[in-house]
């Protein structure tokens, strides 16, 4: 059995945006053992997606389609599906009432333009959208020549819906496809303090195909993604599977692992602090209160109140960021106080060419410990890796706090 995955929009075609929902379509089928034969990139045409599709479903046993499916003119993946189906499109009457009752828990009336997603090819199944107004459709397309037709089920672009109709529907119904019908069940383990291929050195002969269980690796913005994935005859077997290579990772990997699923470096820093019966306040010049915000937000996830506010001042600000840090301690009464200095130019980086640096300042129970962080990246990505290093240095300081472990020492990144 081979994939083809199929990816629709003007904006790809012309450069504008990049196809990263290529990238984790075949991620996900490689981890059901689905090798993927063909990506193509059509544009918002009728005539390209025609083309696009019929060579697709000739040559692939699976085909998977992103894109196409909004309520606007160029939306064209409906009319293509019926077309290479030779089926017409026929309104839907409980899709149809789902689109509705989105718009109006809204509080919003529905545009008409919207009830043409509500229509599907004959003899097609909906996809629900949990997440959105558009839901997608699986639909079975004879091959030429006879033999068992092509299965294609087409999913909004939105990457945020894709997933999780991937998860609830696409990937259990191609599970069922597979000779080796069974379950497959996965661990995500989230790190922060190392690259990609530092941990990746870290983790002999775990990350290659055909392992059993298969573990993949995956980076954002210098969080690094683990992920397990088992293949068994019942949920109990895929666990027995994972136990041991989860157990293997987390003492290669020691505290880099902060947590699994989808923890952020900040939830795991204010469990360690609930735990240990602390609080933190913060003040922030260079990360511009992004370390506070995802505070804010872990502990509202966490419903603690670890969280003791933070304060942002201004790039002008001269005081030295320890002596930041512990006013700041001393205003709130807080176990912790976490202090990121200004971006300043650091002419003596490893690269010998001058690099912006950030000291960072996490005062507690045990004393200071400084960072001095050089910044990386571009962009939104350049303040996330900083906001997540100040927030992994307040983890780990909490979690020193705990009952039986050591305190901490100063560190570098």
């Amino acid at each position: 059995m081979r994939a083809e995955v199929i990816s629709i929009g003007d904006e790809l075609t012309t450069g504008q945006r990049l196809d990263t929902n290529s990238q984790w379509i075949s991620r996900e089928l490689g981890v059901l053992g689905i090798p993927v034969a063909f990506h193509t990139t059509i544009t918002d045409s009728l005539d390209d997606g025609l083309d696009a599709f019929q060579i697709a479903v000739a040559r692939a046993e699976v085909v998977i389609v992103t894109g196409g499916l909004g309520p606007t003119a160029d939306d064209l993946t409906r009319e293509v599906l019926a077309a290479v189906a030779g089926e017409p499109l026929e309104l839907v009457a409980t899709a149809l009432a789902d689109v509705e009752s989105r718009f109006a828990n809204r509080g919003v009336a529905m545009p008409a333009s919207n009830r043409q997603q509500a229509m599907f090819p004959r003899g097609s199944v909906p996809i629900p959208n949990p997440e959105g107004t558009a839901p997608g459709i699986e639909i079975a397309i004879p091959r030429a020549g006879g033999g068992a037709p092509a299965r294609v089920f087409a999913l909004p672009g939105v990457p945020g819906e894709m997933h999780s109709m991937w998860q609830a529907t696409v990937g259990p119904a191609l599970l069922k496809m597979l000779p080796e019908a069974g379950t497959i069940r996965f661990r995500r383990l989230k790190c922060f303090g190392a690259g990609e291929s530092a941990i990746e050195a870290m983790l002999p002969d775990l990350i290659r195909r055909g392992r059993d269980p298969l573990v993949g690796i995956t980076a954002h913005e210098a969080t690094i993604t683990l992920r397990i994935a088992a293949r068994g005859d019942h949920d109990a077997a895929c666990e027995e599977k994972i136990a041991p290579t989860e157990a293997l990772i987390r003492g290669c990997l020691g505290e880099l692992v902060y947590g699994t699923e989808d923890d952020e470096v900040e939830d795991a820093a204010i469990r360690n602090l609930a735990a240990s019966g602390g609080s933190v306040a913060t003040v922030e010049i260079g990360s511009l209160g992004l370390v506070a915000a995802l505070l804010a937000q872990a502990a509202a996830r966490e419903k603690s109140g670890c969280f003791a506010g933070g304060v942002v001042l201004p790039l002008t600000t001269v005081l030295p960021v320890a002596e930041l840090a512990e006013l700041r301690r001393r205003e709130t009464g807080a176990t912790f106080a976490l202090a990121v200095g200004p971006v300043v130019r650091n002419s003596a980086s490893g690269s010998g060419r001058p690099a912006d640096a950030v000291e960072m300042v996490l005062v507690g129970p045990a004393g200071a410990v400084t960072i001095c962080h050089t910044l990386g990246g571009a962009g939104t990505v350049r303040l996330s890796r900083l906001a997540k290093t100040a927030l992994d240095m307040l983890r780990k300081g909490a979690a020193r706090s705990l009952p039986g472990t050591p305190s901490g020492s100063g560190e570098t990144s």
